[in-house]
């Protein structure tokens, strides 16, 4: 079993910096580093969609035309984390934020396509 735990959410102004970390466990540091890392958000009464993604072998990274130029994600293996800066925040990017990962995986951005979650971190953009 792999556990997946966000921090770093919070209430910010619109144009202003957060960065969420995804921190890994359950498994060496070796085998967590076979799992790609994705981002996904979910805002109330909507579906919860693709942020981006860091695959895990050679840390390609693939994010929605929503978030390109503006959010990065970035990762560390020998702390099993992975990070998602973001910048120039909008209040649409209001959402709870979650990590996830696939074993192998490509980076889909499918919710279907990653096997474990965290409980997810939340983020207020205000304008």
């Amino acid at each position: 079993q792999v556990q997946l735990v966000e921090s770093g959410g919070g209430l910010v102004q619109a144009g202003g910096s957060l960065r969420l970390s995804c921190a890994a466990s359950g498994r060496t540091a070796r085998a967590l580093s076979l799992y790609t890392k994705g981002w996904f958000r979910q805002a109330p009464g909507k579906e919860r969609e693709f942020v981006g993604a860091i695959t895990w072998n050679d840390g390609s990274t693939y994010y929605a035309d929503s978030v390109k130029g503006r959010f990065t994600i970035s990762r560390d293996n020998a702390k099993n984390t992975v990070w998602l800066q973001m910048n120039s925040l909008k209040p649409e990017d209001t959402a709870v934020y979650y990590c996830a990962a696939d074993q192998f995986g490509r980076g889909t951005s499918n919710v279907a396509g990653y096997k474990y979650w965290g409980q997810g971190t939340q983020v207020t953009v205000s304008s």
